[in-house]
């Protein structure tokens, strides 16, 4: 598993982004659950994540920030990675950020890749 936190902080909104190996649609539950364990991230405003399965294909959920899903499966698309879930978690600081909410999901999901390259993922 790989965490990084505060990767970014905007208007008092914080993004975190977590990410590991999974084998199947049951080992994608388990690690939301282990996630969420954690106090701070089950009280996450949102914790939206994303996963191409080998054996099931793409799945996505927003957890409420509309679209974000989707910008992190393309983004894993792109990079062909296959059976990792990456999960960005924000947590609302009380200003709407509009747009920028997805260049900071895009930067937390690139954060995440860097890191998952380094450690020969």
């Amino acid at each position: 598993m790989i965490r990084l936190d505060k990767v970014v902080t905007d208007r008092g909104s914080r993004y975190a982004v977590t990410g590991g190996a999974v084998a199947g649609r049951a080992e994608v539950d388990t690690f939301l659950r282990d996630l969420k364990r954690e106090k701070r991230f089950a009280k996450a405003t949102h914790n939206t994540w994303a996963v191409i399965l080998s054996d099931g294909g793409p799945i996505k959920n927003d957890d409420g920030e509309a679209g974000a899903g989707a910008v992190i499966l393309k983004m894993l698309e792109r990079e062909g990675l296959h059976d990792c879930v990456v999960v960005v978690t924000r947590w609302y600081g009380g200003v709407h950020l509009g747009g920028d909410r997805f260049a900071h999901v895009v930067t937390c999901v690139r954060a995440f890749l860097e890191a998952w390259r380094q450690r020969g993922g």
